[in-house]
């Protein structure tokens, strides 16, 4: 299973879904990084030095740091959606998909 990285704005419940599927999800809570308005350059640099693909909601800042800043472990952004366990279900398939997320961006769509 993949080792990730769930910025801020990632659901909680969404993260515990990911983690129920056998996924090493590490928050910013959880890495004593939380409330502290860290840039998004810094949350991208802090997954890639722990080797982890980071799990966003913020997708339009992160599709463009993706472009800017190519070499990084992975970026996955979804979309919002209410049914946390789907959403979870959605990166799951998205990352067996794709077994090296090395430089990767994957794009998460909410159904419907």
């Amino acid at each position: 299973m993949a080792k990730l990285y769930a910025d801020e704005n990632f659901p909680q419940p969404a993260v515990e879904a990911l983690r129920e599927l056998g996924h090493d999800v590490l928050t910013t809570s959880d890495s004593g990084k939380a409330s502290q308005a860290i840039p998004d350059e810094d949350v991208l640099a802090f997954a890639t030095e722990n080797q982890r693909v980071l799990v966003t909601l913020n997708r339009k800042h992160f599709i463009r740091l993706h472009r800017e800043q190519p070499d990084h472990t992975g970026i996955i952004v979804c979309t919002f959606d209410a049914d946390f366990k789907l959403l979870a279900d959605h990166v799951h398939k998205a990352l067996e998909a794709v077994p090296d997320m090395t430089g990767q961006l994957i794009r998460v769509n909410r159904a419907g």
